[in-house]
């Protein structure tokens, strides 16, 4: 068998391995025994997640630089909460990322206008519909008299979050439209606004709350004929917790007894002028300055970690036993063949299943994960890069092959590919930004929380592109410095 072939069946068993033990997470079945809630009691705290940037459902205030999560689901997850004798903890984190922390096990429950449908039904428990507001469209004012409903937007694109049930609808009753989705609720306003689509699908609360604080937007009716489903939001659980599920319906059954939806909603509309009443990017100067914090740490220790692991594995590579030298192969080309988003969804939740890792560790594992692969190929490049006398010279002087390479090779490699290992660096700086998928807090991931909070699209954005700007600049300067001193020497 060759090289190449043997490079590939290694390749082939890695994905088998992962894709084996996602499955059988997958289908682990629920325990005969519930103790969901007994858990829960157990531990004194309730673990929701939800997605911050949906007001007026939930989002969060600036109070003295502070971030805190409001609105109706935060308020609804208290008096759970409260109701059950726990603590409230809550967990940020993108809203495509709910239902598989709740699967995982990483929350107890999840809460962010999640619509109870028959597909996500399939893989997640829910509790009775706690609010039932309808679907609008938002729109741009100067539009509304083009368009009066979904029979008005055929052909023409319409923006909805992505995994919702706004796509869905938007893909089945809306003929010949091309439905564009996205992430975050502020990219589809934004969207909207620069008219990169005619309409945003959104809930009925979500929309009179844009309307309220930009008045360029209209919200109209979309025109939907819904089902009980269809207008409804739940809480999710991960299947087979039937326990917490009762005790958080008998929460729900309370909730609408003492009609508090209603002020939960008055609330959360007054956090929402308090936020609008100073939109200023300086205000929120705080949020850009953790997100920096953050962004440097999530870094600084990956490239640690990476270089480390890059020195392993070319070693592994390098050596002459092939049963070293054939994982690193697999390794490395593996993770290279694989987006870094994926990996930090595996190693957050897939491998978060058999230790709870906590976020921002599961994020740092991940990226370094990552780097090692690319340092690895980085410094085999530069030990090819070393002229073969150094080592015919360090043979004669009867150096073996470990004081070599540690005295000879290593550091005339690294003085070769420190340039391309500053790109490394600076690369990780950049796309340290996608651990936010997973909630950790970084530059994009405040970036986000900003413009769901102040309805402004552009504005944060310019802050955290100078942000960027001025750590890759201010690193590069500093890898040019260390480089001209190599040189130097």
């Amino acid at each position: 068998m060759g090289k190449s072939n043997l490079k590939t069946v290694m390749q082939l068993l890695l994905v088998v391995v992962i894709v084996g033990m996602g499955s059988l997470l997958a289908r682990r079945p629920a325990h005969a025994d519930d103790q969901s809630l007994n858990r829960v009691k157990q531990s004194g705290t309730l673990t929701v997640g939800t997605a911050p940037d949906y007001p007026p459902f939930e989002f969060q205030v600036n109070k003295g630089g502070n971030q805190e999560d409001v609105g109706m689901d935060i308020d609804i997850a208290k008096q759970i909460a409260k109701n059950l004798h726990v603590k409230l903890k809550i967990k940020n984190m993108s809203f495509e990322s709910l239902l598989v922390a709740v699967q995982s096990g990483k929350i107890d429950m999840a809460i962010g206008g999640i619509n109870p449908t028959p597909e996500r039904k399939q893989n997640a428990d829910f509790s009775k519909i706690y609010y039932s507001g309808g679907q609008d469209f938002l729109i741009n004012k100067n539009d509304a008299g083009q368009i009066k409903n979904k029979n008005s937007l055929r052909g023409k694109k319409v923006g909805t979050q992505t995994g919702t049930l706004q796509q869905s609808l938007a893909k089945k009753d809306i003929p010949n439209a091309h439905v564009v989705g996205m992430d975050k609720t502020p990219d589809l306003v934004l969207a909207l606004k620069t008219h990169k689509v005619a309409a945003v699908g959104v809930e009925k609360p979500v929309a009179q709350a844009y309307v309220a604080n930009d008045h360029d937007l209209k919200a109209i009716d979309s025109g939907y004929k819904l089902n009980k489903n269809d207008v409804g939001t739940a809480i999710a659980f991960k299947k087979g917790n039937t326990s917490l599920v009762n005790a958080v319906n008998q929460s729900i059954d309370q909730i609408h007894k003492k009609n508090l939806i209603p002020q939960y909603l008055k609330d959360a509309g007054k956090h929402m002028k308090v936020n609008t009443n100073n939109t200023s990017m300086w205000h929120y100067w705080k949020y850009f300055a953790t997100g920096v914090e953050y962004t440097l740490i999530i870094s600084v220790v990956s490239v640690f970690f990476g270089i480390i692991l890059g020195i392993i594995l070319v070693l592994m590579r390098l050596s002459k036993y092939k049963f070293l030298s054939w994982p690193s192969i697999a390794y490395t080309e593996f993770v290279r063949g694989t987006p870094m988003m994926v990996q930090v969804l595996f190693v957050y939740f897939g491998l978060g299943v058999l230790v709870n890792i906590p976020a921002l560790t599961a994020g740092i594992i991940a990226v370094s994960l990552n780097s090692g692969a690319y340092v690895s190929e980085i410094i085999r490049g530069g030990i090819n890069a070393v002229d073969k006398g150094q080592s015919e010279a360090s043979r004669s002087l009867g150096l073996s092959k470990k004081d070599m390479m540690a005295s000879v090779i290593l550091p005339q490699a690294f003085k070769n590919i420190w340039p391309a290992l500053g790109n490394e660096f600076i690369t990780i700086i950049k796309d340290s930004s996608i651990v936010s998928i997973i909630g950790v807090t970084e530059i994009v991931y405040e970036l986000n929380i900003v413009r769901a909070d102040t309805y402004r699209g552009v504005a944060p954005i310019a802050v955290a592109m100078i942000l960027y700007f001025i750590l890759s600049f201010s690193l590069s300067r500093v890898l040019n410095y260390f480089e001209r001193r190599m040189n130097h020497d």
